[in-house]
């Protein structure tokens, strides 16, 4: 046996156990929260697929909302584009390799 090849073997695995670990704990906290999100998730598409932001929209639209008023919500592709991503992302979860 040679001590010095176990020593770097050794120290390599010890790297990546420690890489892992700490991507490992990080990922599972997302997906905790990840998974948390998705009743507001759904609540987000009920109101994209429902008659409330189309009447929000027609309100933009018409200039009659405040001017400072945060209104990305109303973007049809920014709600579009997070709802796929979200699918996306139920799909890789729900996947095992």
């Amino acid at each position: 046996m040679d001590i010095d090849e176990a020593q770097k073997r050794i120290s390599e695995m010890e790297e990546i156990l420690d890489r892992a670990t700490a991507l490992i704990t990080g990922l599972e906290k997302d997906l905790d929260g990840f998974e948390k999100l998705q009743s507001d998730i759904q609540k987000l598409e009920a109101y994209y697929t429902g008659s409330d932001w189309k009447n929000d929209l027609k309100l933009d639209e018409e200039g009659k909302l405040p001017v400072d008023l945060k209104r990305g919500v109303l973007s049809e592709d920014g709600i579009y584009d997070l709802l796929e991503k979200n699918r996306e992302m139920l799909e890789r979860v729900g996947t095992e390799q």
